[in-house]
């Protein structure tokens, strides 16, 4: 055993440097991923990136409910969810070790509802979500890991509303943009490199802090991520990606909603677990006009849900991104 360790220990970091200073469309994560790099002294990066996502249906657990059997309990039953995000980004490294990233989605969230009496609306909420402030720390010696520590700020909406056919009222939870608290996040990523493949693996966590001004608080959330991409050339790269996230329930209520009402007002509700995969391609432009231009497409997909229902089941979400770095 120790002899086996022994080897491995060796080759681990040939797999890591191989060809490691060869620029590649492979040197970013498939663009799902969030702080998977860091830059080098005094270089900056913009990046651009569009998500939808849509939700369809109710689970509870494992087991997927029709939508008479969300409307034998509560008299308003959500069908289907579409949040689209565009998001806005920067970087820039004060030094080899630190990476600086501050990150602002712009949110639109659209649910389709139906009553009891069969009357169907929709609900719709947009503006900005929370700010992400980010450090990425490379520490001298650390090789091929590297570590982030950031707060998201509340600068998203929690008292949005919309007419509803029993009036104007406070949106439920999933339709809200922010937090309404300041939040801590916390990662680690190890990356590696082996002639024509490269691969990586994340592990996050968010972490709420205190309530938000209508007294309650979104649950805590941990998330793993791995992935392995595929230089088919120096400009293209595909990749798959696989997502395990677990988030939690929410502590406190908004006394503006009834959780009798619809599930999606039950803070109860609201925690789940789900693993994704995803299949993506980074394309680099090598030269020209366009060089150190990026683009990226991302496709996830769930494999399992389990859901503290009635819940809305997750579809899939698309996440088309671009980026673009330079040295000051």
């Amino acid at each position: 055993m120790n002899r086996t360790l022994a080897v491995l220990a060796c080759f681990v970091p040939v797999l890591v440097q191989a060809d490691a200073g060869v620029t590649r469309a492979d040197d970013h994560a498939p663009i799902g991923v969030m702080a998977d790099h860091y830059h080098g002294a005094d270089e900056v990066m913009f990046s651009y990136r569009h998500m939808n996502m849509t939700m369809d249906g109710n689970r509870d657990g494992t087991d997927e409910l029709s939508e008479s059997e969300v409307l034998n309990d509560y008299p308003v039953a959500p069908r289907e969810m579409t949040t689209t995000m565009d998001m806005l980004g920067v970087m820039y490294a004060p030094s080899d070790q630190v990476t600086l990233m501050a990150m602002l989605p712009l949110i639109r969230k659209e649910m389709e509802l139906v009553n009891r009496m069969g009357a169907e609306f929709t609900t719709r909420s947009q503006g900005s979500g929370d700010l992400k402030l980010t450090a990425i720390v490379h520490p001298e010696g650390a090789g091929p890991w590297h570590f982030h520590l950031g707060v998201n700020a509340p600068t998203g909406s929690i008292l949005e509303a919309d007419d509803t056919p029993m009036g104007r009222m406070r949106l439920p939870y999933p339709m809200q943009l922010g937090s309404g608290t300041w939040d801590l996040r916390a990662g680690a990523t190890l990356l590696g490199r082996h002639h024509h493949w490269s691969w990586g693996g994340q592990l996050n966590a968010l972490v709420r802090t205190g309530e938000n001004d209508l007294g309650y608080r979104l649950g805590n959330e941990v998330e793993g991520t791995a992935w392995a991409a595929w230089a088919a050339t120096d400009w293209v790269s595909p990749s798959l990606r696989l997502s395990a996230r677990q988030w939690g329930d929410i502590a406190g209520e908004d006394a503006a909603l009834n959780p009798d009402m619809a599930p999606t007002a039950d803070p109860e509700l609201r925690g789940g677990r789900r693993l994704d995969l995803g299949a993506g391609v980074n394309l680099r432009v090598p030269a020209g006009p366009l060089a150190r231009h990026r683009l990226a497409l991302e496709y996830e997909t769930p494999l399992h849900q389990d859901l503290d229902g009635p819940q809305m089941d997750s579809e899939g979400m698309w996440t088309l991104g671009w980026q673009y770095d330079f040295s000051l």
